[in-house]
């Protein structure tokens, strides 16, 4: 894996004065790169901060142009697609994605949305053959793999536990991350971030040795 892409969804930035305002799922995806340096030798990192530079929100004009064929595209069109063809490329040559984003409303940030918006295109990210039946879309993309570093106000987000059932993140970001072309998903979450306790201690804790098992594992491919 030389190839290693972070997309950092948080509105919070790590250097705020007051440390209980920094971003965790920021500190922990700084980490997973400091962890990551040191076990691999031959890496390129790519950094996009969805925060500090917003992705567009999809328009009727961009769906227009997506779905035209590319050698029909008119200039205006071709310019309307600039910005998610610059994601896509970040995305194609990426071998591992890394994806820090909290929980916001118990769902992705705005921005992480756009951004999956903007990436998700036929013939690009996955095609579309009605020739498949009732099944026509399967993803273009393979063989990367997509570790999301999440973090949580509550807590019981976990598959069987009491809040789970309004764990609208998770799930979302696995299920979207095929069309990434992520063979293999992973997630180190902490919680009770809101309750600020020994509790989000020792998960903070608990995750961070946690990725630290993930980037071993990944890194003996």
């Amino acid at each position: 894996m030389n190839n290693l892409l972070k997309v950092d969804a948080s509105v919070r930035k790590l250097n705020h004065q007051v440390e209980g305002y920094r971003s965790i799922t920021r500190q922990l995806g700084e980490e997973f790169i400091r962890l990551w340096m040191n076990k691999n030798n031959a890496y390129n990192v790519v950094s996009r901060d969805l925060a500090l530079e917003p992705p567009s929100f999809i328009t009727e004009a961009w769906l227009a142009a997506a779905f035209t064929e590319e050698q029909k595209r008119t200039t205006e069109q071709t310019a309307e697609l600039s910005e998610s063809n610059t994601y896509f490329q970040e995305v194609q040559q990426a071998d591992l994605i890394v994806i820090t984003s909290p929980m916001y409303n118990y769902g992705m940030p705005a921005a992480l949305k756009a951004w999956f918006d903007q990436i998700m295109r036929v013939n690009k990210t996955f095609s579309f053959d009605l020739s498949r039946g009732d099944y026509p879309i399967e993803p273009i993309l393979s063989g990367k793999t997509v570790v999301l570093l999440s973090s949580c106000g509550e807590f019981g987000f976990s598959e069987a536990e009491e809040r789970a059932h309004l764990n609208y993140l998770t799930g979302h970001i696995q299920l979207l991350s095929k069309y990434l072309g992520a063979t293999d998903f992973y997630e180190v979450r902490s919680e009770y971030q809101e309750f600020a306790d020994d509790r989000h201690e020792a998960s903070l804790l608990k995750a961070k040795k946690d990725m630290a098992t993930v980037v071993d594992k990944l890194s003996s491919f």
